[in-house]
């Protein structure tokens, strides 16, 4: 049965791989980490399928740490740190972003942020990136005490914006973000220009829609 895109109020996004392509900054912190080891920088295109996977899967590229290990939580935050010293130095929206934004204000359509980053490093990207800073709700990783694939961030994200999880979408691009969105109830978008986690296809998540760029939810929406 063909999916309805009627009743939606407002959007929820995703945001590393999603709306913004933060994987630069995250390469380049792996990198000091690498350095600091006595080894060669891996070029950016080792790390970028797997920003979505946070510092687990940076530091898993980086130096094959898995979080058993005993130096993973050491080694974790010295990468939150690095990390912190280059915030939006290479990184930036992805192409179609700020456009979109402005449809969907333009539309009326209230629009917000649901990511597993924690405040720590979403709050000041959110400060230095004015189009990001517009959003009318933002949840972080640590804003509730569940992260995606719970679907605790979505809902919290519903209440602050006064609807209904039926009447708001999902976009992310990584398979956690469309389990979040079917527990939620709400419909889940997939972002197919974002990371994906290193797969192919996103069919295999069984999203509601997929776009290949940001877009091209507008027209989904029927508003291009």
């Amino acid at each position: 049965m063909a999916v309805s895109w009627n009743g939606v109020r407002a959007v929820l996004f995703d945001l590393d791989g999603t709306l913004l392509d933060s994987a630069p900054d995250l390469a380049a912190a792996a990198n000091v980490l690498r350095r600091d080891a006595g080894l060669d920088d891996l070029p950016l295109s080792h790390y970028r399928p797997f920003v979505g996977t946070g510092a687990r899967g940076m530091l898993r590229i980086a130096l094959g740490l898995q979080p058993d290990m005993p130096e993973f939580e050491l080694r974790r935050e010295e990468f939150f740190q690095a990390y912190e010293g280059l915030l939006m130095q290479h990184s930036g929206l992805f192409a179609g972003v700020p456009q979109l934004v402005q449809g969907l204000e333009q539309q009326g359509r209230p629009w917000g942020i649901v990511t597993n980053k924690s405040e720590r490093f979403t709050l000041p990207i959110a400060r230095r990136e004015a189009t990001l800073g517009r959003a009318a709700v933002v949840v972080c990783g640590d804003t509730t005490p569940h992260a995606k694939p719970h679907p605790a961030p979505l809902l919290h994200a519903c209440e602050r914006l006064g609807i209904l999880p039926e009447h708001a979408i999902y976009v992310g691009d990584d398979e956690r973000d469309m389990q979040a969105a079917r527990a939620a109830g709400m419909r889940g978008v997939a972002a197919d220009y974002g990371y994906l986690g290193g797969v192919d296809s996103t069919a295999g998540w069984n999203p509601d829609a997929a776009i290949k760029n940001p877009l091209e939810l507008l027209k989904l929406l029927g508003m291009d």
